[in-house]
């Protein structure tokens, strides 16, 4: 859940001292690579990101490239492929906005995982309230919904053939491949018992809907995940390690649940943007994006669901690695984590517990 953002965009880089996951052997490397960087890198952690590691890599003439790799410490091998995001982003170019992918490291040789290098893109990320008050209006965040809607319709009318998954678009079984994939994850990586997090899958096990249509799920699609030009309108769309073929409902599902409002009891996230006056509300981006795409607004609820359930999941493996010391948790504690983890698989039981069984 990471981004590339530049220097308008959320809180200050980590630091430019070496970093643990890249090594010396590294800035030779992207000499070889990437020839116009001109040497005298500097790599600075952009913050934000809880698995794959982002960089942002400056050379002695102020060019700009953003580096990924995956996190350090186990974790589960499909879990943080950047390869095969890369392989997406490729095929993706031309027909959504999108980074351009440099260089690919395949080998893991020159850090001991995968790197890959992509277009620095000079926009804005909008990571929490603080971002939101200082760089928008309130007649700014009213355009930032809707050009989020816009750009998922646009993605979820690619056929998988573009990004070389064409393979899958005849296969209807995406929820219970994710189900299976995220509660295998979290088993194989969990600390400690999550009674809600195994209801809500058990629930959602029983009342998994027939997958009408296949298309691209991008899997994380988030405000931001998105970086917005000075017009407000989406830039790039960024962080595509999960992006799979299955109901794109998972995709609006997701932008529903990460979309916080001021009344909110539960919040997927720990200090989300969309809680400030001026931003779309959630019945809103749910209306625009059936009507461009003729779909059911009933067929949301369990999409919904699922995804708060996801969510728990993705912040339960973050405590575990911050709790064993795999990551940084940045500002926040692993006890933070479990706390917000916890709140999240609750409110994904709840939800869960209310579907209708098909």
């Amino acid at each position: 859940m990471t981004a590339a953002g530049h220097a308008r965009t959320g809180p200050a880089p980590s630091g430019t001292t070496r970093h643990p996951g890249l090594p010396a052997g590294v800035d030779a490397w992207l000499g070889r690579a990437v020839p116009e960087l001109r040497g005298n890198l500097r790599h600075e952690l952009i913050a934000g990101g809880r698995s794959n590691l982002t960089y942002r890599t400056t050379d002695a003439a102020g060019h700009v490239v953003v580096l990924r790799r995956p996190p350090l410490g186990d974790h589960p091998a499909t879990a943080h492929d950047v390869l095969r995001e890369a392989r997406i982003l490729r095929g993706l170019h031309g027909h959504l906005p999108t980074p351009r992918v440099l260089a690919v490291e395949e080998t893991g040789e020159v850090a001991g995982a995968p790197l890959v290098v992509l277009e620095h893109l000079d926009g804005t990320i909008l990571r929490g309230p603080a971002d939101v008050e200082r760089l928008t209006t309130e007649a700014d965040r009213a355009l930032i919904g809707p050009t989020l809607v816009d750009a998922l319709v646009a993605l979820h009318r690619l056929e998988p053939e573009v990004i070389g998954l064409g393979a899958l678009a005849h296969r209807r079984d995406y929820v219970t491949r994710q189900l299976g994939r995220w509660h295998g994850n979290w088993h194989r990586t969990r600390i400690r018992d999550l009674p809600d997090l195994q209801a809500a899958y058990e629930h959602l096990v029983a009342t998994a809907p027939e997958q009408s249509r296949s298309g691209i799920v991008h899997g994380d699609f988030r405000l931001d995940n998105c970086m917005l030009d000075s017009r407000w309108r989406v830039q790039g769309v960024l962080d595509w390690e999960l992006t799979t073929v299955g109901d794109p409902l998972a995709d609006v599902g997701q932008l529903l649940v990460y979309w916080a409002q001021a009344d909110d009891e539960a919040r997927a996230l720990h200090d989300p943007a969309t809680v400030l006056p001026g931003f779309s509300t959630r019945d809103e981006l749910l209306a625009r994006y059936c009507l461009a795409t003729g779909t059911d607004t009933a067929r949301i609820d369990y999409f919904v669901a699922y995804n708060w359930w996801k969510t728990a999941c993705i912040v339960e493996g973050v405590h575990a690695r911050v709790a064993q010391g795999a990551m940084s948790g940045g500002d926040r504690t692993a006890a933070s984590f479990a706390e917000q983890a916890a709140a999240v698989a609750g409110r994904a039981a709840t939800l869960a517990a209310a579907l209708r069984r098909h």
